[in-house]
């Protein structure tokens, strides 16, 4: 059974960065399109970024040109450099594949306030 692991979260100040990182314990990592989804208080669980076996990106709108996803098949991990933060980027970010095949990690939270 895959487990996923986030790191990297904190708080930020607006028009900073920060690195997610997501550790995959096993399985087929390297076969699956994986993505990072955030959850703002009070909303649903969101995709905001995605990433394909290949290394093709895909992106929400709300954060295009400021966020940067990758991966590396051999670690078994999956990053999200995030920059120029906004407050309205604030929220618990988690990882999985797209669409969702494992069981959601505790998630890292990211806050944007000054």
């Amino acid at each position: 059974q895959v487990q996923l692991v986030e790191s990297g979260g904190g708080l930020v100040q607006p028009g900073g960065s920060l690195r997610l990182s997501c550790a995959a314990s096993a399985g087929i990592f390297s076969l699956r399109t994986m993505g990072w989804y955030r959850q703002a208080p009070g909303k649903e669980r969101e995709l905001v970024a995605r990433i394909t076996i290949t290394g093709s990106t895909n992106y929400a709108d709300s954060v295009k040109g400021r966020f940067a996803i990758s991966r590396d098949n051999v670690k078994k991990m999956l990053y999200l450099q995030m920059n120029s933060l906004k407050p309205e980027d604030t929220g618990v970010y988690y990882c999985n594949a797209d669409p969702v095949a494992y069981s959601w990690g505790q998630g890292t939270q990211v806050t944007v306030s000054s």
